[in-house]
């Protein structure tokens, strides 16, 4: 029996969305891109890799605000998960390992390599991280430091534009600051048919008292899980 055609309302950034909207439309369904955040880069960011061994990112945003300000390709790049680690390889990082996790397997992962590392690893990421990566490698020996590159904010919708996405079949949230947003345009306009898909446990926790559908989240914080969800029985 062929499988019903959802609509997937798609909340991240762009150009990340456009690329989850592909992988949407493979699967057989209708996606539907309407960020609820924007990347601005900060205004003020700028690189500086003085003793530098490694770099550290947690999202494909990072990746791309890091290349956009330096043309670095050389150092060694340990990335969250294989959007982030995809997303580096196409920016041309050559030596790239990715923890297929969330920041704890991250931290984790490049600790086990500290012997190899001549230096301190540089995480270019958000103003305000989903996670603090750096805290967890230095709680393991590992010297780092943060570089601040961009910051997401929320886009504004109208009720009348939020309306028709609210009756989407299901929403994909990539971040826990994507959920807020959703959260915010749940109360005052409820949508208990609507499934709430979230990369991780973390990414759904702002919806707990939202007037939604249900929620689900996979076991290991990867697209690819997130969108096996989209065909499971809610």
């Amino acid at each position: 029996m062929p499988r019903r055609r959802q609509k997937i309302w798609i909340t991240r950034a762009r150009p990340g969305a456009d690329a989850t909207a592909e992988r949407v439309r493979t699967l057989g369904h209708e996606p539907i891109v309407a960020p609820l955040l924007a990347v601005k880069l900060l205004p003020d960011a700028q690189v500086e890799l003085s003793g530098v061994a490694a770099l550290a990112f947690t999202s494909a945003n990072g990746v791309r605000a890091f290349a956009d300000l330096s043309g670095e390709r050389s150092l060694r790049v340990f990335a969250v998960g294989a959007a982030t680690a995809e997303a580096a390889r196409a920016a041309g990082f050559r030596l790239v390992l990715s923890a297929d996790g969330d920041v704890e397997a991250l931290a984790n992962g490049i600790a086990l390599r500290r012997g190899e590392l001549r230096g301190i690893v540089l995480h270019p990421g958000a103003l305000e991280p989903a996670g603090d990566l750096v805290g967890a490698l230095e709680a393991q020996g590992v010297t780092a430091r943060r570089l601040l590159l961009y910051e997401t904010v929320a886009v504004a919708l109208t009720p009348e534009a939020a309306a028709p996405l609210l009756a989407s079949d299901a929403v994909l949230l990539h971040s826990p600051k994507a959920a807020q947003v959703l959260a915010g345009l749940l109360k005052a306009q409820p949508a208990p048919g609507l499934r709430a898909l979230g990369l991780s446990k973390a990414v759904v926790k702002p919806l707990a008292r939202a007037k939604v559908g249900p929620r689900s989240f996979p076991s290991m914080p990867l697209e690819g899980a997130l969108l096996n969800l989209i065909d499971r029985a809610s």
